[in-house]
C-alpha cells in the first residue's frame, strides 16, 4: 500500500469556535487500486483481529461466543499482580502454592523468590502453581483474587467473561470470548513489565530455566509473545501481539487445531490493509485574533504530532477547537485549544494545541473597533485534507 500524502488546502469559515475538518478520504488513484483482499480462513471455532492503539477491530468470527479459554487466562491473573505494583519484592513460597495441579513452574515450600520471579513462571512456564501463589499474595485466597479479576473484567468492558481460578483450569463458569481477552490483553501490554516478560525466550530463576512456549516469537516478525493455552475440553487458545511499522496488532484465536499459521495469516492480512498515518505533524500553524495587544494574531500549532491507523477504505475528520480571539497576555506553550481526530466518525486522538509564541498587552491600548471588526468578520480556517 502506497503510503498517503497530506494535500491541504484552506478557505474562509466564520463560526462560534475556529473549527478545521481535516477530510480523509480514498483519493482517486486509490480507486484504481484493487479492493481489500478477503481476510484469510481460519481454523478456530472463535478469532479476533485488533488494534491495539483504537480497540478497532479487524477481523472477527464468533468473537463475542464464551468458552474455555486455558491459560490465556493467566494474562488477566499478571495484570492484576503488575497494577499492584512492588514486584520485586522477595516472597516465601507457602506450602500449600506447590504440588498444584497441571503445569507447573515446581514452586518448592520455603522457598524465596520475588513476585516478578512467579510472573514469568506465570508467563513463560504457565505455572499453575505461580497463578496460585500470585493470587494468595494479592488477594489472599484465590476465590479472593476470582472476584478481583471478575470485577476488572467488567471495568475494562468484556461482557461475556467470568472467571473462577488464577490459572484457567476448567470450570463449568469458568469462560471468556476472543473478544474479551483483546481488551484484557489491550490494556496488559500497555505495561512493559508485561512486555519483557512475555517477549522472554529463556528465562533462569533460581536453578531451573523456563522456555517461552511461544514459537511465534522465533517464526513471526514483530510478536512479541503473550499466552499460550490448552486443556482438552478448552482445545488450543493463543493471545498473540504483534508491531510492525508503528501498527500494533492483537490476535486471539479460541479452539484452534491450526493456531500457528492462523495468527502469522491473519497478521499478514492485516498489516498489509493497514497503516499508520500522520494527521499532524507538530509544524502546522494558524492565526488567532489578540484584543487588545501590541501584535494583531498570534500563532498557535500542535504540542507534538498526531498520528492514526487507517485502512485502505478509511475516512474521517479532524476539528481544530479554538477560541474566536484571545487576549493577552499569552504565553508561549500556554494550552490554546485542542485538535481531536476521527476515523469513520469514533475519536482516535487528540492533542493539544498552545500558542507558538506570546503577546503582550500595551501600556495604552489603543482604540481599534474599526479594524477589530474587520479580523472578527474574517476568521478560521477550514483544511480540507485529502490521502493521496
Amino acid at each position: 500500500m502506497e503510503k498517503a500524502v497530506l494535500i491541504l488546502k484552506t478557505r474562509k469559515l466564520l463560526s462560534a469556535l475556529l473549527l478545521g475538518a481535516l477530510l480523509l478520504s480514498v483519493p482517486a488513484a486509490a480507486a484504481e487500486e484493487p479492493d481489500t483482499p478477503e481476510p484469510p480462513a481460519v481454523s478456530a471455532q472463535a478469532a479476533i483481529l485488533m488494534e491495539a492503539d483504537s480497540g478497532r477491530v479487524l477481523y472477527e468470527k464468533n468473537a463475542d461466543e464464551p468458552r474455555l479459554i486455558a491459560s490465556t487466562t493467566k494474562i488477566l491473573t499478571a495484570l492484576l499482580v503488575l497494577e499492584r505494583g512492588d514486584i520485586d519484592r522477595v516472597v516465601t513460597i507457602d506450602p500449600a502454592w506447590a504440588g498444584i495441579e497441571g503445569s507447573t513452574m515446581y514452586l518448592r515450600s520455603g522457598q524465596e523468590l520475588t513476585v516478578r520471579d512467579l510472573l514469568y513462571g506465570l508467563l513463560l512456564a504457565s505455572g499453575n502453581d505461580a497463578a496460585t501463589a500470585l493470587a494468595c499474595l494479592t488477594a489472599g485466597s484465590e476465590e479472593a483474587f476470582a472476584r478481583q479479576m471478575n470485577r476488572r473484567a467488567a471495568e475494562l468492558g468484556c461482557e461475556n467473561a467470568h472467571f473462577e481460578n488464577p490459572s484457567g483450569l476448567d470450570g463449568e463458569e469458568h469462560h471468556a470470548s476472543a473478544r474479551d481477552l483483546a481488551i484484557i490483553t489491550r490494556e496488559a501490554i500497555r505495561r512493559p513489565d508485561f512486555c519483557e516478560i512475555v517477549s522472554t525466550p529463556v528465562k533462569t530463576v533460581g536453578e531451573l530455566t523456563y522456555t517461552n512456549h511461544n514459537r511465534l516469537l522465533r517464526e513471526c516478525p514483530g510478536v512479541i509473545g503473550v499466552k499460550t493455552g490448552y486443556t482438552e475440553a478448552a482445545g488450543r487458545t493463543l493471545v498473540t501481539c504483534c508491531a510492525r511499522e508503528g501498527v500494533t496488532l492483537i490476535c486471539v484465536t479460541l479452539t484452534d487445531p491450526d493456531d500457528w499459521d492462523d495468527h502469522r495469516s491473519l497478521y499478514d492480512w492485516g498489516f498489509q490493509n493497514c497503516r499508520r498515518e500522520t494527521l499532524l505533524t507538530g509544524e502546522e500553524t494558524w492565526e488567532i485574533p489578540v484584543i487588545g495587544g501590541e501584535t494583531e494574531t498570534v500563532e498557535v500549532m500542535p504540542a507534538g504530532a498526531l498520528s492514526a491507523v487507517l485502512l485502505r477504505e478509511d475516512s474521517g475528520e479532524m476539528d481544530l477547537c479554538l477560541p474566536r480571539f484571545v487576549f493577552p497576555p499569552l504565553g508561549a506553550g500556554d494550552r490554546a485549544g485542542e485538535a481531536v481526530a476521527y476515523v469513520n466518525g469514533a475519536p482516535a486522538g487528540s492533542i493539544e494545541l498552545v500558542y507558538k509564541q506570546g503577546a503582550e498587552r500595551p501600556e495604552v491600548p489603543e482604540r481599534r473597533e474599526t479594524a477589530l471588526w474587520r479580523r472578527l468578520m474574517g476568521l478560521g480556517e477550514r483544511i480540507l485534507v485529502t490521502l493521496s
